[in-house]
Parts: C-alpha cells; structure tokens; sequence
C-alpha cells in the first residue's frame, strides 16, 4: 500500500465559503481574477409593488437593522429585518441579511430557506451562493452545497476562485476524479500553484497511483529548483516506498545545494539504517544532531527510542548504542543549551548507562531552567539516595517540597536523609507527615513505617518503633529488613528473646546466605546463651563476608565458649578492618570481654 508522511486529510473549508478570495490565489501565475465586491443591498430587485410610505418604512427597518449588526448585536438587528420583511419579503439582500444574523446567533438550520430565497429571487450576487453553500456544509448536505458551488462557478462570471472551496467539498465526499478535475480547471485559470500540485499528489497517493504522486512531485522541484523542502518531500515518498536508493540520490543532491540542512541528514541518517548501513547512519545522525537547526523535541524524540533500547540492568546493553546515545546526548545540550528538555533527556541517558553524577549534574541544570516537573526533581533524589550524598538529599528534597507538598516520595526520602545524618527527631517528623498521605498506598505505607521504626529506635522510643514494625509485619510478615531490624535491636535491649529469635530464624531460612542476616540471628542466639549455635552461623556469615561488627561478634561468641586466644583473634581483625565496637581496643588489651 502507498503510503506518504504527508497523507492530506481533507479539510471542509467552510470557514471560505464566507466571501472573500480564494485561499489558491497566494500563487498566480497568470490571469489573477478580481474577487467580486459584495454587491449593494438594493430594495430594487425584484421586489413586490410598494408605495412610498412602505418603501421608506421597510428602508428604515433594514438601516437599522445593518447598524445592529455592524453592532454585533445579533437579536436587534434580526428584530429590525423581521421588521422590514413583514413589509417586503421578497427582497434578496434582506433575505441574505435575516439569514447571516440568523447564523451568527447559532440557529444555522433556520437561516437555511432565507439564504434558498435569496438565490432565488437573485441569482446574480456570487455571495448568497456562499452562504446558502456554507449552511448547507454546516448541516453535512454536502451533496446540496456542491450543486450551489458548481452553479456559481459555471453561471456567473468571475468566479473561479471559488473553485477552490468546491474542491475542499469533493475531498470531503472523497469524490477524488471529480476534486482532480476541478484542481485541473484552477490550474488552467491560475498556472501552477503549490497547495493545489500537494493536494493532488495526496489524492494521487490515497489512489495508490505513486507514478502521478511522483510526477506532481517532480512539478514542485521544477516550479523552484531552490526550494529544498519539495526534493525532501519526494525523497520521503520514495522511502515510504521502499525506493530507497532513488530516495538516497534525491537527498544526496538536496545535502550539495544546502550542505547544512538537518532534516536532509536526519532523513539519510534513517536511509542508510534501512539498507543496513549503521556506521553511515550514525555519522548522518551526528551531523544531524550537531545542528541547531533541527527542533529540540525531534531530538528528544530520537533520544526516547535509544532510551527505549537500553535495557536493565546494563550489564546486558549493546555498548555501542549505548556510546552513540550518549554522544548524541551532549550534542543536544551542545546545540540547546537554554533548553531543560535537553538536561533532562541526557540525564536519562546518563542514569542508564550508570553514569549517575554525571545524569544528576544534568537533571540539576535542567531544574535550573525550569523547576516545574516532578519527575526530574525525582530523579535528582533518587541518584543522591543511590550515591549517599545525604546533605544534597536534605537541600533538594526540602526544595522540591516547596513546589510539591503532597508528594508523599518527597516527604519519605526527606525523612530517610535526616536518619542518615542522626538526627532522628527531624526524620520521624517528616515521615510521619508524609505517612498521612498514603493512605491509599499500603507498599508506600510500609516503607513509611519501616523508616519510623529504625527513627524511634534511635530515640529509644521503644513501643512507638515496635508498633511501626508490628505495623509492617502485619501487611508483609516475611519483610527482610524488618525481621532483621526488629529481632537485632530486641537483643540490644535484651527484651522478648524468643520472638526475637523467631524472626530471626525465619530470616535466615529465607535467606540463608546473607551475611548480616546470619549475624542478626547469630547474636540473637548469643543473648539467649545459646553460644554453640551462635558459632555455627557465625562461621558461616564470617565465610561469606569480612565484616568488622561480624567478626567482633564472632571473637564474643568464642570467648563465652573459652576459646579466649582465638577470640582476640577475631577482635584484631575486626579492628584492622574498621567500624567495630567502640570497646574493641578495650577487649584487646585486656584480652577479656565487655559487654
């Protein structure tokens, strides 16, 4: 099937029917034809016998009625040629004005058998022909409007203009051979015109006849050989089918008269892909990109299909594509840089490709620019929460709050930013605000709870930070992090050992080689005495992970068991590596374990 990018959907064209010129004249050649002036309302044609006193009353009563219209006030003017018709109502001009007003005040149906008389009592004024036309088009009896428009363009001199509006009528019946032959007949009055050679060629093209689509292509290069927009119009139909190689040639020469041109790249750029051509197709696509010229939302555009193929994780991306979607990223900052779309889309970019400082940097100026979307003051957060960087977390997170209160994201990774910083009291404050707006998100909700129950942890508000993990249980009894959490910091405070230890256990059997799970579990069973089997998988977490508060837990459990040299053993590793206890020096010099 012939298919075109440029495929003409049919306009009406009502809005022309009003009086006035043709659109088709912008380019005459020849034989340019006067548009008619609106003739004069004279009571004298046709008219009924009337004395003079009627005459002057019916007179008065129309004047009046213009100066209302003229007035836009569309229900006087109608009274005061209601008026006039009782008195003379077989006069054109009046019928013509009862139906304009009658239009104006939205009644379009009713305006119609006015406009009919006023053909028929006068059928010399092109501008009731319009009118009754336009009505009938309003109504949908485009058949009807035709037969108006055909009768005024064949009976009345001067009227060739109008032909236009009649061809808009025929595409909107998809009458195409009566719309070609009309096109035709403005082509012999007018010469060439551009909209009537594209109108064709897209009936040509909804025809399926390609080789006249081509030809009326071929008149457009020739009409202006400078144009390069009409060679890039017929490239395009060439590759839409699938005559690429002619399509290639065609924007060879358009790239030699405008070397320059970043549509002509753009289009060689996706030519030579069709054939296969990748490296050739990406040097168009840089060239193209490289240029102002082409529009900063067809860039985007471009950028979201490569965004598209980029997939997670990244492990499993295409490098290439991946290199060619990031160079083609900073050429549109390169070209755009008063732009936040362009920040944005490479920042995208970016974020893929695990270039995170360099997608946040970019997600940062385009805020700069414009502070208007969520999404990029999201992506902002997210990265910093990914890269630790805690005090940019607070700053952005309490912007972004200015702007967007109700997000409840904003409130969670605020709060989640200060517990970072240990300053657990200004954390619990904005989780506890942000959890009121989750009501109707219980997965957001949790995570809300999770976060208050590790804050009020570090308050030693013990029951509010149990109650927030029993919350969270409740909704999701296998949450890792809070079976870890909560059954660790019960064997802290030494409190409800056996449910800390069934948590515990059902930790590690889900996750049985987790380090820090079999950690959590191990020291659980070391409150509980139950040395032995805190050895055991402590072994285990010391196998998997060389871990400071692991191994000092792992010396503890050995000095209970009396293996007092093997103990200070593992405390010295623990402090070689860092971040132990801070009774870690006390136990190596003493050689003896504090609690």
């Amino acid at each position: 099937m012939i298919l075109s990018k440029y495929f003409f959907v049919p306009c009406l064209g009502l809005a022309l029917l009003l009086a006035g010129p043709g659109y088709g004249q912008k380019k005459q050649k020849k034989n340019k034809a006067e548009t008619p002036a609106e003739q004069p309302l004279s009571f004298a044609q046709k008219d009924k016998k009337l004395d003079n006193r009627e005459k002057e009353a019916s007179e008065s009563f129309f004047i009046e009625g213009m100066k209302y219209m003229m007035l836009e006030d569309f229900p006087k003017a109608l009274e005061r040629f209601q008026r006039a018709y009782a008195i003379n109502s077989s006069n054109a001009a009046l019928n013509y004005k009862i139906a304009q007003t009658i239009m104006q005040m939205g009644r379009a149906n009713e305006a119609l058998p006015f406009a009919q008389a006023a053909v028929n009592i006068d059928s010399s004024n092109p501008y009731y022909y319009l009118l009754l036309a336009q009505l009938f088009g309003g109504q949908n009896r485009y058949d009807d409007a035709i037969k108006v428009l055909t009768k005024l363009t064949k009976e009345l001199p001067n009227t060739d203009q109008y032909l236009f509006q009649l061809a808009d009528l025929y595409l909107a019946q998809n009458k195409y051979e009566d719309a070609l032959k009309t096109y035709d007949r403005i082509e012999k009055q007018y010469g060439f015109i551009e909209e009537i050679a594209y109108k064709k060629q897209q009936i040509y093209l909804r025809q399926n006849n390609l080789e006249k689509a081509l030809k009326e292509g071929e008149q457009l290069i020739s009409s202006d050989p400078n144009e390069i927009r009409f060679t890039l119009a017929q490239a395009e139909m060439l590759a839409n089918n699938k005559k690429t190689d002619e399509a290639i040639v065609l924007v060879n020469k358009a790239l030699k008269a405008e070397k320059n041109n970043a549509q002509a790249h753009l289009m060689l750029a996706e030519l030579y892909r069709q054939k296969g051509n990748l490296a050739e197709s990406e040097k168009e696509l840089k060239l193209a990109f490289g240029n102002p010229g082409l529009e900063i939302d067809t860039k985007v555009k471009i950028l979201i299909d490569y965004i598209r193929q980029m997939p997670v994780p990244p492990a499993k991306a295409d490098p290439d594509l991946q290199d060619t979607a990031l160079e083609l990223a900073d050429l549109t900052i390169k070209t755009h840089p008063t732009e936040a779309k362009a920040y944005a889309v490479a920042g995208d970019v970016q974020a893929l490709a695990q270039k995170k400082t360099d997608a946040r940097t970019n997600y940062l100026k385009a805020l700069k620019l414009d502070n208007s979307h969520f999404k990029i003051w999201q992506q902002v957060i997210f990265l910093e929460a990914e890269l630790a960087q805690t005090d940019s977390l607070v700053v952005h997170t309490e912007k972004a709050l200015e702007l967007f209160p109700n997000q409840a994201m904003l409130w969670f990774y605020n709060g989640t930013a200060y517990m970072l910083k240990k300053e657990p009291a200004r954390a619990i404050k904005s989780l506890e605000y942000g959890k009121k707006l989750t009501i109707d998100n219980a997965e957001l909700q949790n995570q809300f709870n999770i976060q208050l129950g590790d804050s009020y942890q570090s308050l030693k508000d013990y029951p509010k930070s149990d109650a927030a993990y029993e919350s969270v249980l409740a909704a999701d009894p296998n949450n890792p992090h809070v079976l870890n959490n909560y059954s660790y910091y019960l064997s802290l405070r030494g409190q409800n050992l056996d449910k800390a230890k069934s948590m515990s256990e059902k930790l590690v059997k889900q996750n049985p080689k987790e380090a820090t799970y079999l950690d959590t579990h191990a020291w659980v069973l070391y409150k509980l005495k139950e040395y032995k089997e805190a050895r055991k998988y402590l072994e285990e977490a010391v196998s998997l992970k060389k871990d400071a508060d692991i191994l000092e837990h792992y010396g503890d459990v050995l000095y209970q068991l009396g293996e007092k040299e093997l103990a200070l053993e593992q405390w010295k590793k623990a402090k070689q590596i860092g971040k132990a206890s801070d009774l870690i020096d006390k136990k190596i010099k003493d050689k003896k374990l504090y609690e």
